[in-house]
This record gives structure tokens, sequence and C-alpha cells, in this order.
């Protein structure tokens, strides 16, 4: 491979004029994993967006207003309906007919989305006590559109309880000390 096609596809770094004259065989780097690939991409996004901004924002400039601004616009790009108060399919979880509500990011995406973000914030040089994507606020967001979408559809989201594991050893332990002429074992 040479050095403008690594360029131009961003996997790999530059080969070097020393590199390319000695012959010498570098194994490719493994391929990314899925998660890799969309963090790389996801951070990718946000620089542009970034970019773009009137005036552009460089990343030390960034703050939690800019990440919440990001996750407004990414809305435009969702594809789950979220219905509005004044809907007649407000709180259906399968609603009959089609309306006119907008599509919104599910809020599973943008949480996701923001967990790869505080990593790749990170793994850039970032500080974690200047995280923009770490501060309260953006929890908040989460939190209340979470709480929306559960409302508009119908469907509230119930954390997980913890499964109780029953040890063996332990169990046998509390038999013995419940009957303890059972003989041990």
């Amino acid at each position: 491979m040479n050095s403008s096609t690594s360029a131009t596809i961003g996997l790999m770094p530059k080969e070097s004029a020393a590199d390319q004259g000695s012959g010498s065989n570098h194994p490719p780097p493994p391929p990314l994993s899925r998660y890799e690939s969309q963090k790389r991409r996801d951070w990718n996004t946000f620089g542009q967006y970034l970019k773009n901004q009137r005036p552009p924002v460089s990343l030390p400039q960034c703050n939690c207003n800019h990440v919440l601004e990001f996750l407004r616009y990414l809305d435009q790009f969702g594809k789950t309906k979220v219905h509005l108060h004044g809907c007649v399919f407000f709180g259906q979880p399968a609603p009959p007919a089609p309306c006119t509500c907008p599509l919104r990011q599910a809020w599973g995406s943008l949480d996701a989305l923001i967990g790869r973000l505080r990593a790749a914030y990170e793994e850039h040089g970032g500080s974690p006590e200047t995280n923009p994507f770490g501060n309260g606020s953006i929890r908040v967001y989460l939190r209340e559109v979470k709480d929306c979408q559960a409302k508009a559809r119908g469907i509230p989201y119930k954390k997980k309880k913890k499964r109780k594991i029953n040890h063996p050893i332990k169990t046998h332990q509390d038999e013995l000390i419940k009957n303890p002429k059972q003989p041990a074992v």
C-alpha cells in the first residue's frame, strides 16, 4: 500500500520514506471492533459539527452546551416516532394508524452515543474532570428524553433488578445452621 492510499483511507499511518525503502514488513494493525469504528465515526461527526458552527468551535472551547445543541441537532435524523401530548396516540405502545408526530433519536441511541463520545474525548487527551460529555446537564437531558419517550409510547422504563445468585456452598451452610444434627458432606 502506498502512502497516498493509506492517507486517503485514514486507517493506517503514513509510511515514512525510510520504511518504504528498507523493505521492512510491518504487519497491518488488527481491524477495529464495531464499537471502536463507531466511536471513531461519532468523534469525527462531532468534530465536523463543531467546525461547522459560526464561528467554528475548537475542542478546548467545547462545553456541555455544545453537546446539548449537537444532540438536539441529531433529532432531525431520528427514526423513532415520539407522540406529542395532543396526539390521539399519545401513550399507546402500538398505534393503529400513522400520525404527524415527529421522528426523533431514540433515548438508547443518544445514551450510547454519549458513552462513546465521552470515552473518545479522554482518548484524545481530554481530562475526565473537564469532559463535556460527562457533565451533569447531559445526564439530566438524557433522563428527560427517556421519560418523555416512555410516556409518549406508554412504555415505562424499569431498572433491571439484580438477580440473587444462589451459591450451593452458602445454601449448605445455611442448612447446617438451621439443622445442625445433619452430617457434614
